[in-house]
């Protein structure tokens, strides 16, 4: 599934296209993706006008004039692709067979923004912009990690009490948003803390460290594009390009990449998901 730095680069990729343009037409090519689409969905865009292109966690918000949003969700192969009679084909093509381009958005001057989901585990909605927080997609979702509200004392108070292992609080949806297994394993390696230890036995400088090492990789991450694992593409159609950069994830057998450390990075299973670490100085 697409990430934090995944969906961030797709936002980007399709704000110049999509934030101030007019909807001229909806073609919706089938009643449902992973949910029925709701209600009047192709009446209830047709005409209006995206104000912003925002996102929280790993869902795509388009603010429309009409004060609802359009939430959007990519599951595991969903993607956006542009197409412009200016543009014309992309250079990298993406999946274009009928069968997975399931809506397709119209805009006043001839882009079309369309949607492929192979897997159709990806989904769309219509909510009220000022009761989205409180929309049960939203109402548990915890902290923005490359906002300004997440901080080493936030990330502490979130930790604070937890007997989970370090890895699984992370990926806990409902105290950081958006935070995927290939991040959590690369922040914690920038860290140097294994994601074996109990979350809530950090100490205040362990903290801090985590707290710098997940934003910065992020951050990382969205400057290089996102990642490519199996279905992931920017708007445009190219690749991500931060699994050149992975110090931990998919590495097992390697030699770790910290300075002066003879490990090897190893895979075990936390709840079913891949960790990849090295036991030598993730302490």
């Amino acid at each position: 599934m697409p990430e934090l730095p995944e969906v961030e680069t797709v936002r980007r990729g399709l704000a110049p296209t999509m934030v101030g343009a007019r909807i001229e037409r909806v073609e919706m090519r089938r009643p449902d993706l992973r949910f029925p689409f709701p209600e009047r969905f192709v009446e209830r865009l047709t005409g209006r006008t995206i104000l912003a292109l925002r996102r929280r966690a790993k869902y795509l918000l388009g603010e429309l004039d009409s004060g609802e949003t359009l939430v959007m969700h990519l599951g595991m192969s969903g993607s956006f692709r542009i197409e412009s009679e200016l543009v014309g084909e992309f250079h990298h093509p993406r999946s274009k067979a009928p069968a997975h381009d399931h809506v397709a958005f119209g805009f006043a001057g001839g882009a079309s923004v369309v949607y492929n989901d192979p897997r159709r585990f990806g989904y769309m909605t219509l909510a009220a912009t000022d009761a989205l927080e409180a929309h049960p997609l939203f109402a548990e979702i915890g902290v923005e990690p490359l906002g300004p509200d997440f901080t080493a004392a936030r990330l502490g108070a979130l930790l604070a009490g937890a007997r989970t292992p370090l890895k699984s609080a992370l990926l806990d949806q409902r105290r950081i948003a958006g935070l995927g297994n290939i991040y959590v394993c690369e922040a914690l390696h920038r860290a140097r803390l294994s994601p074996l230890r109990e979350a809530g036995g950090l100490s205040g400088r362990e903290v801090g460290v985590l707290a710098k090492a997940i934003r910065s990789v992020l951050e990382a991450a969205i400057e290089a594009g996102g990642s490519t694992l199996r279905d992931h593409r920017q708007a445009d159609g190219t690749l991500g390009y931060f699994q050149h950069a992975f110090e931990v994830y998919d590495r097992e057998g390697a030699a770790c990449r910290h300075p002066k450390c003879r490990g090897t990075i190893e895979r075990i299973v936390q709840n079913g998901r891949s960790t990849f670490w090295c036991a030598v100085c993730q302490r």
